[in-house]
């Protein structure tokens, strides 16, 4: 007498935690992370080039070459510039002008210092009165303008840029471009360009990312997420293994 095997069963633990909100919780240990280290530059790094730079005007008063004199100018200038690139480097890691100012004024902000830097014009479509949101979609959008415009910048060789911020219903549209040289974006390496990492926060918020270039034409990029009202944030890393994983394994990296 034969006896058939009994159908194998398989269980899925509820209890496991939807992909999008891991990526969610994901997302916010990483902006907790930079701003840990913004918060290190500014009180360790910055303040001990600060006391550098004090050193080196106490010098510059006491000697009596002029020879030495211009050397310490020549000194202090160099450490200004470090100075004033580590002040760029701490504004990219922590949003805190987004915090303080609002998306709008915080966007506005980032393509004018932009457009002073690199002499391309800004062009700004933005709200004058935008509702306040979720915090994590103001810091998805605020880090996309930051990593578009950061291209537009370096790669685009451009005379014009354009940002668009507005509201849709239940979707926020974002919309960067240039008139600049263009690519080809099955060619073009995504990773270098920064838009693997935008396309990988706006999917985690529930958002898509559509990439228009030609060589030649210029770039569009249009982000759309979904509107959500403002909510109290929630510790990012508190009580979740698999974040505290994912950051051990990014600090390892």
């Amino acid at each position: 007498m034969s006896h058939k095997a009994a159908p194998k069963s398989h269980t899925i633990d509820s209890h496991l935690p939807d992909l999008g909100d891991l990526s969610r919780q994901l997302l916010k240990a990483q902006e907790e992370e930079r701003r840990r280290i913004s918060r290190e530059l500014h009180d360790e790094t910055g303040q001990a080039l600060m006391v550098l730079r004090f050193h080196l005007e106490m010098l510059a008063g006491d000697t009596k070459s002029e020879e030495e004199k211009a050397k310490i100018q020549e000194s202090l200038e160099v450490l200004d510039r470090a100075i004033e690139g580590l002040r760029r480097t701490i504004a990219r890691l922590s949003p805190r002008v987004l915090e303080e100012l609002g998306l709008v004024a915080a966007i506005r902000r980032q393509a004018l210092v932009m457009a002073k830097h690199t002499g391309i014009k800004a062009h700004l479509e933005l709200p004058e009165d935008l509702a306040s949101m979720d915090h994590d979609i103001e810091v998805a959008l605020y880090r996309s303008v930051q990593e578009a415009l950061h291209n537009v910048a370096k790669h685009s060789r451009a005379n014009n840029f354009t940002v668009r911020l507005a509201r849709s219903g239940s979707k926020i549209s974002l919309q960067i471009e240039d008139d600049g040289v263009g690519f080809s974006p099955r060619t073009a390496p995504e990773r270098g360009f920064g838009l693997t990492g935008l396309r990988e926060r706006t999917a985690a918020l529930g958002g898509s990312v559509r990439i228009h270039s030609e060589s030649g034409h210029g770039t569009q990029i249009r982000i759309l997420l979904p509107w959500l009202a403002d909510r109290p944030p929630k510790p990012a890393s508190a009580g979740n293994p698999e974040i505290h994983r994912h950051l051990a394994a990014a600090r390892a990296s």
